[in-house]
């Protein structure tokens, strides 16, 4: 995900896209776009949690919750909170789209559990990388 960076101080906005239109902002638009633009975001984060996470246990099965929970910031540069990470893995397993097995920790024999993609939630990705758009940039 690329990064975009904040208004200046003479409210200008920076880190503009390829191709806008260039526009001097007042700090209360500014302000108002920030809000916006964040919001956005919060909500694409959460929405995009899903089909990132299916894609990241596709990729690593059997994959231990740790492994997912770094590739998703590796992938996307989002810092999630385990605790988000665990109520997106258990709402998937409830809907059967992932299953995880438990397994001894190989030195303290402490159970883990180990991620896989069910059949359905196989289907449920095909489904939505199907339906991903890209952004035109022009």
């Amino acid at each position: 995900m690329a990064e975009t960076s904040r208004a200046t101080g003479d409210g200008e906005a920076a880190g503009k896209m390829e191709g806008a239109p260039k526009r001097f902002l007042s700090p209360e638009e500014q302000e108002w776009l920030d809000h916006r633009v964040d919001s956005w975001v919060e909500t694409y984060k959460k929405s995009m949690l899903t089909p990132v996470t299916l894609s990241l246990v596709a990729a690593h099965q059997p994959a231990e919750i740790s492994t997912i929970a770094e590739a998703v910031t590796a992938a996307t540069g989002w810092q999630i909170t385990e605790r988000g990470l665990y109520r997106t893995i258990k709402r998937l397993q409830d809907s059967g789209l992932l299953q995880s097995t438990a397994v001894a920790a190989p030195r303290t024999g402490a159970k883990r559990k180990l991620l896989s993609l069910t059949p359905l939630g196989a289907s449920f990705l095909d489904g939505i990388r199907g339906n991903l758009v890209e952004v035109p940039s022009q």
